[in-house]
């Protein structure tokens, strides 16, 4: 097959047009056309008059070499690549010892998934609860229900991806096409078929719970096991090497393969980790709020009259400024057309974080706006320090927003002048349990409310409306990304402890459903080739 790219075409072209485009793009007839298939498609809106879908086919032709020859200066007719998953290894029938994954988030997921495919049967613990149940415990809390510290939106089956946008796009390197491998098996599990071609693929929360109880059920049909209300309270490491690990339950898993897909969250597992020579180091991550705004504002300044084509969907938007402080401040996890939501995992904290449904239908558009910030310049001293931070921050969040888990807002135009907010305007919160309007510069530290007061109207100069007095913004964003680095090898395995497979977000591996799903095939290749090696050395 060839595969075409570059190729352009208007935003409202008919279905023929996408046939005649390739007839036109390599001068054949109809006849010598066999068939196509969209690859992806992605659009151009920098003219909003004029927008442009951009098309990759592939395409399967008569007589391809000499057609192919045709084209050899042409750098956008090429011969489709091989972009196929294949396995690394296979479990032997005499392998008696089974790989552990500890964390059934998208990282602990596609390790699991890839283990089970490839015959190696894996245990995979899960301190959460299964993702239905755990769905209502989530709803629960937003419904002002206690908060389940080991059940929410940072704990249990799916992870933290669970509840977001279910955004499948990054900026990793996936040379070995391991991305495409997990697009296949969420469309497997029931995913729309679209998240194939589409630039910017997304699921939403509600089809995500029904593909991860699918992927589990393949899990457990291909030999392995799910545990879950089990967490790992303690390591047994003994010179250097890992030997199993003791549970929650009371338990003793004896194993010296384990992959760590615990998620950025894991606070007290980090420590666990720690306090027993584990290597970790401190890493940045970002703190910030959230801000809304109405999507129809983001749609029209991204589309203009074209705003509503289905095509497009609901406007994103991607935002960067470099503060004269030398802080860098940027739109984080952008959910169009979602919700603010409640994201705490500790009792007497509140942080926040993005959620959207696959048809990005709500009213107002979120996103985090976030203050980079480093070990070296603003938590030094200790690697946990990070989590300290975290928890002081989302400490203050509870206490200023009221000690029931409402968050403190405060409207951008009184943000922008350090004025106390008292009412709403026309944008409404769409967090709950609730908000109370408050001076947001209380649960920050002060250059991150200069850095974020500076980067605002900035960002109005590209999204215009963007400042808008009454848009709001909701404290605290605190979980970017995880706030430590478990170090690994080029074996994937700890640096220091053998048989312990650091990986996802929780490990600073990952940033997103799609990056640790990714992770979490590559740990899981690595950890397979580690045991078919271990059994051939006996």
């Amino acid at each position: 097959m060839l595969r075409l790219t570059e190729v352009k075409l208007p935003l409202n072209h008919d279905q023929a047009a996408l046939e005649q485009a390739i007839l036109d793009k390599l001068k054949i007839s109809k006849a010598q056309l066999l068939s196509f298939d969209v690859f992806k498609r992605a659009y151009d809106a920098r003219n909003k008059k004029d927008i442009q879908l951009i098309y990759t086919f592939d395409v399967e032709v008569r007589e391809q070499d000499a057609l192919l020859r045709q084209f050899v200066k042409d750098q956008h007719v090429r011969v489709t690549p091989d972009m196929s998953y294949k396995f690394v290894a296979q479990a032997p029938a005499t392998l008696s010892a089974r790989p552990v994954v500890v964390g059934l988030g998208p990282c602990g997921l596609f390790a699991a998934l890839i283990l089970a495919q490839m015959g190696f049967k894996p245990i995979v613990l899960e301190r959460g609860k299964a993702v239905r149940e755990r769905t209502k415990d989530t709803f629960g809390f937003w419904r002002k229900q206690p908060l389940n510290p080991e059940s929410n939106v940072q704990f249990g089956e799916g992870g933290a991806g669970t509840f977001s946008d279910g955004k499948l796009y990054s900026q990793v390197k996936d040379r070995k096409h391991y991305g495409r491998k997990v697009l296949h098996e969420f469309v497997a599990a029931g995913a729309p078929e679209e998240i194939m071609y589409v630039s910017k693929p997304h699921i939403g929360t509600f089809k995500l719970v029904n593909m991860v109880e699918k992927m589990r059920a393949n899990i457990i049909a291909l030999g392995g096991e799910i545990r879950f209300s089990t967490r790992v309270e303690k390591l047994d490491i003994q010179a250097g090497q890992l030997k199993g690990l003791h549970l929650s339950t009371g338990d003793y898993l004896a194993s010296k393969h384990v992959v760590l897909a615990i998620g950025h969250s894991a606070r007290d597992t980090f420590e666990t980790l720690y306090e027993q020579g584990v290597y970790i180091e401190a890493k940045p991550f970002s703190i910030g709020f959230r801000i809304e705004h109405e999507q129809s504002m983001i749609d029209s300044c991204r589309f203009g009259d074209n705003a509503g084509n289905p095509i497009l969907g609901a406007a994103d938007y991607k935002l960067v400024h470099h503060c004269h402080n030398g802080r860098t401040v940027y739109s984080f996890c952008m959910c169009p057309g979602g919700t603010v939501v409640a994201a705490a995992s500790e009792e007497g904290r509140v942080v926040t974080n993005g959620m959207s449904q696959y048809s990005r239908h709500e009213r107002n558009a979120n996103s985090a706006i976030v203050v980079g910030i480093t070990p070296e310049e603003d938590y030094p001293g200790h690697p946990l320090a990070g989590i300290a931070l975290q928890r002081q921050l989302e400490a203050l969040a509870y206490q200023v927003g009221g000690e029931n888990y409402h968050a403190p807002a405060q409207l951008i135009g009184d943000f922008l002048t350090g004025k106390a907010s008292s009412e709403l305007g026309d944008v409404k919160p769409s967090y709950t349990p609730g908000i109370t309007l408050t001076d947001l510069s209380k649960v920050v530290p002060d250059y991150v409310t200069k850095a974020i007061q500076e980067a605002i109207p900035a960002f109005d100069r590209q999204i215009k409306g963007f400042a808008k007095k009454d848009g709001l913004l909701t404290g605290v964003e605190t979980r970017t990304s995880s706030p430590i680095c478990i170090k690994r090898g080029d074996d994937y395995q700890s640096i220091n402890t053998r048989g312990l497979y650091p990986a996802g977000e929780g490990a600073g591996y990952a940033g997103g459903i799609w990056s640790a799903g990714i992770d979490g095939i590559r740990v899981a290749e690595a950890l397979a080739l580690a045991m078919v090696g271990d059994l051939a050395n006996v």
